[in-house]
């Protein structure tokens, strides 16, 4: 494992060919990983995201900048849908080509919810926000 600082000053973690980086937005948390996810590193990628899950943000798992994904990697994705729908967040994914390839190969089995940008899914999110909170404000007015 070793430590980077990327272009933006976020510091990343190379996990054996896999380099993650997570930061906190306003709507929600973002964790990218570049390079490769193989059997090497897979493990550490998977326990590295469902760590940064948090209770109260919505969570992006972007691996557009993945330029290789095994097989098995699957199971990453499997694991941060469990891991958000027991402390009830939503999620996305974010897939490179190699990505959106190994999901089109499994077929069905396994549907995740995969935008095309970081930005979509806070734009996504932040449309979830308003609608919960227009829902609430006949509930929070007051009444004579």
């Amino acid at each position: 494992m070793t430590s980077f600082t990327s272009r933006y000053g976020n510091p990343a973690v190379d996990y054996k060919g896999a380099h993650v980086r997570a930061h906190s937005r306003h709507v929600a948390t973002v964790v990218a990983v570049s390079g490769r996810i193989d059997s090497a590193n897979i493990d550490r990628v998977t326990e590295c995201a469902k760590r940064l899950v948090l209770t109260d943000k919505p969570f992006v798992l972007d691996l557009s900048g993945v330029s290789s994904f095994a097989p098995g990697a699957v199971r990453l994705l499997a694991e941060v849908d469990d891991v958000c729908e027991t402390v009830g967040v939503e999620w996305a994914v974010v897939a490179s080509d190699a990505v959106s390839r190994r999901l089109r190969a499994r077929g069905n089995d396994m549907v995740f919810p995969v935008v095309g940008s970081v930005a979509e899914a806070e734009h996504e999110f932040d449309d979830a926000i308003l609608t919960r909170r227009h829902m609430l404000l006949p509930l929070l007015s007051k009444t004579a």
